[in-house]
């Protein structure tokens, strides 16, 4: 049981500090803190620390650091028979950072409208801000001239945090998602943070660790100076 239940810290909306990360609560798993702000600096701090936002309109920002951890290692990712037959059939066209906006509202609306979303208006125009000054990335996957699907995250160091993903066409988001792996993991890449686990990650090589074990590969990873590896995404996977 956690010694404090039910209670998360408050940040000053104008000078943020999180608190440490371990200190969030076993339930509901990894809230952390709440208010703050959706500012740059904010945002990097949070995610150089193992912390993201995650809240729904008319919601204060509610912050999180889950435990046990989602994430997929690069060189671990999965290809099914089924997606590597498509992957030979060549019918697509993978970018990235070319329609982050796009993706990111395709992201937003692929979530019930009855239930909310968590990608607001405001973390739209904070994570637009974020792309715009090098730290998020969008991966797009394009069937026929149109976006089929795509995928966005934070790159911190050699670690990359998925934020969301959507396919508009059956596959596409995974087509994205195969792209992202093969060229981070060229590009030294050490991680990448799918923060919760569901079925489709887990069907994609995900698996769970400990908070303790991710916030360590973190520290150890996130002053890496790599580049985004634009090219690599872009090139064709071998599928055999």
């Amino acid at each position: 049981m956690t010694d404090n239940p039910l209670r998360i810290h408050v940040l000053d909306p104008d000078r943020v500090q999180f608190p440490d990360p371990r200190q969030a609560l076993e339930e509901p798993d990894g809230l952390l803190a709440a208010g703050g702000n959706l500012n740059l600096d904010t945002l990097i701090a949070a995610y150089r620390a193992g912390i993201f936002p995650w809240y729904e309109q008319n919601q204060p920002i509610l912050w999180w650091s889950p435990d046990p951890r989602a994430v997929i290692y690069p060189d671990q990712i999965h290809i099914s028979r089924s997606l590597r037959k498509i992957l030979r059939q060549g019918r697509y066209k993978v970018t990235t950072d070319t329609a982050f906006a796009q993706v990111i509202r395709a992201c937003a609306q692929r979530q019930d409208p009855e239930q909310g979303t968590w990608i607001t208006a405001a973390m739209i125009k904070a994570y637009c801000h974020l792309h715009e000054q090098g730290y998020a990335h969008s991966v797009e996957c394009w069937m026929e001239g149109e976006l089929a699907g795509g995928l966005y995250g934070v790159a911190v160091g050699a670690v990359f945090c998925g934020e969301s993903m959507f396919s508009h066409r059956a596959n596409a988001s995974k087509i994205a998602l195969v792209h992202l792996a093969g060229a981070l993991q060229q590009a030294g890449f050490v991680l990448i943070d799918c923060q919760v686990g569901n079925e489709h990650l887990f069907s994609m090589g995900a698996t769970m660790i400990e908070r303790n074990a991710f916030l360590d590969a973190l520290g150890q990873h996130a002053t890496t100076r790599i580049n985004w590896p634009e090219s690599g995404i872009s090139a064709s996977v071998a599928a055999d």
